[in-house]
């Protein structure tokens, strides 16, 4: 899975607050709003323009699936209050819900 900046290329990593206001753009700008990209481009400022927020939606969809599939590992966090040292994973993995379907996907 990609970093938290989701930068995968040549382009300048993506700030917190850039990711920040991507995502609330994406909200607002829905996949049936002309000029989608650019618009969110706008929003997310810094330079970035709609090819560039258009790729990191992408990538953003990537991971998604991963983490839906069941592709990307749950971490092994270490809880301070059990006696092994943490949660045995497939313990965990019953007790986290699944995943609602993503209304940004469009297939």
């Amino acid at each position: 899975m990609a970093s938290g900046s989701l930068s995968r290329g040549s382009t300048p990593p993506w700030t917190p607050q850039q990711n920040k206001l991507f995502e609330r753009a994406l909200a607002v700008y829905d996949r049936d709003t002309p000029d989608r990209w650019q618009n969110v481009a706008r929003a997310v400022g810094g330079g970035k323009t709609a090819e560039e927020v258009k790729k990191h939606y992408e990538l953003l969809l990537e991971d998604l699936e991963h983490i839906q599939s069941g592709r990307v590992p749950y971490p092994n966090y270490k809880s301070s209050g059990s006696r092994d040292g943490g949660a045995d994973e497939e313990q965990r993995r019953r007790e986290v819900p699944k995943a609602p379907v993503n209304p940004w996907i469009s297939k």
